[in-house]
Order: C-alpha cells, then structure tokens, then sequence
C-alpha cells in the first residue's frame, strides 16, 4: 500500500482506520536528494552498512574537528549522505535492516547536538530544534498504528534528515550557525503545528458517536433490566407478605 492510498483510506469518513505495518523506507525520513541517489542503483546496495559506514564517518569528522565548525566538520553530511543515499531505494526487507531508521537517526541527532553546542549555538535553541525533529519522527512511528501516514508533501517539506543536516552545513558555510539553527527550528515548528491542526481537523468523529451512543444504550438497557428485576422481586415479597397476614 502506498502512501496515498494509505493517507486516502485513513481520511475518509466513516472508514475505520485499520493499522498498518510500518514501511521501514518510510521510517528512514529521506529528503529529496537521498531519494534520487536511491534511483541509481535500486535496490542493488544494502541500506545497513552504509548507514553504519556514514555514521561512522560523521562521528570520526566531529571528533576530528571537535564538533567545532570547520570545513572537515561540514563534510560530514556530504559523506553520510552519499553512502546512506544510495540504498534508499532498496525494500529494506533484510534481516537487520530495521537497525537501519535507528542508525540514521542517531547520526542526525548527533550532528546537530555536536555541531551546535560545540560552535556557540545556545543550548535551548539546539534541544528546541532536536525536540521538534524527534516529534517528526515519533509522527512516522505513530501513524500507522491508526492506518495513516504523513502526506508525501508534508514528508517532502520537512527537507529529511539529510535536507536538514544540509541545511545547518550550510548555515555554517556562511558562519551564520545560529541564525541556521533559529531558521530551520522556527520553520520545522510551524511546519508540525500546521499539521498536527490539520489532522485533528479532519479526524472523522463518527464512529466515536456511534461507540458512545451505544454504549449509553447499553448501560440505559442494563439499568431498565435490573429495574425490572427489582421491581419483580419486590412484587414477589409483597405477595408473599400478604399471603403470611392472611
């Protein structure tokens, strides 16, 4: 199922949304340049290694530079991004390539947490933006488990996390890190609530009015009942009273 058939079957009203599995491809959170580096080769490259092999190399580049802004430092997105690229259009499907959507995130995280706390960004504004990225993220995990996902423009507007590391490598490029880092926190935040409001919007409500009205019916037949059976009881024990006196 893709993600339009998903998005179409979870808005319509009156449907009741069944879950789906997660898509792993989903989970990775790739920007527009991973997905077309993922075109080269599909499905030839394993996504695993890579991402490992990425990760690695931006961890070694952070600690050549201590996470300070130089220019190996800002290479970092360019390596993680064209080795973890390239098996974007893979299915996924192997054996531990759900370690894979961990992996990644564990190297955006670390970058922009390193990159910034270690170049003068104030703190705040680094948590304020890894928060807002970690609640993209939660998004992917949760949707499915109410048989939706993120709308391929929403996914695309988030830039990914390839997009995102990008963005700040770039800033610093300028040295305008903090302005780079008040930027994308600013935009990815009204991003998240613009969308949080539209799905709440149009959440359909009617199978939790009809839930809701059947539970009361249920609970207005229980207590009729068992005032029938009080009423029977004590129609009993007034006769039997009676049948005693005579």
């Amino acid at each position: 199922m893709t993600a339009g058939e998903a998005n179409g079957r979870a808005e319509r009203p009156g449907r009741r949304c069944e879950p789906l599995r997660p898509d792993l491809r989903l989970l990775r959170d790739d920007g527009r340049i991973c997905l077309l580096l993922g075109r080269i080769a599909p499905g030839a490259v394993p996504p695993l290694l890579p991402a490992l092999t990425g990760a690695l190399i931006v961890g070694t580049l952070l600690v050549a530079g201590h996470g300070r802004l130089t220019g190996i430092t800002l290479f970092a997105p360019v390596a993680a991004l064209l080795l973890s690229g390239l098996a974007s259009g893979h299915p996924h499907d192997g054996r531990f390539d759900w370690l894979v959507p961990p992996v990644l995130r564990v190297t955006e995280y670390g970058y922009l947490a390193v990159l910034g706390l270690a170049s003068g960004v104030p703190g705040p504004l680094v948590s304020v933006l890894l928060v807002v990225v970690v609640c993209l993220h939660r998004d992917d995990v949760a949707r499915p488990a109410v048989g939706t996902v993120r709308r391929d423009g929403v996914r695309a507007a988030a830039l990914g996390w390839d997009g995102r590391m990008l963005v700040i490598a770039v800033g610093g490029a300028f040295h305008a890190l903090p302005p780079a880092y008040g930027i994308l926190t600013g935009y990815l935040v009204v991003l998240l609530v613009h969308e949080a409001v539209r799905t709440w919007s149009s959440t359909p409500v009617t199978d939790v009015r009809v839930r809701t009205t059947a539970a009361d019916d249920g609970v207005t037949d229980r207590t009729d009942a068992g005032k029938a059976r009080t009423d029977r009881t004590g129609g009993a024990r007034s006769a039997t009273g009676t049948n005693g006196e005579a």
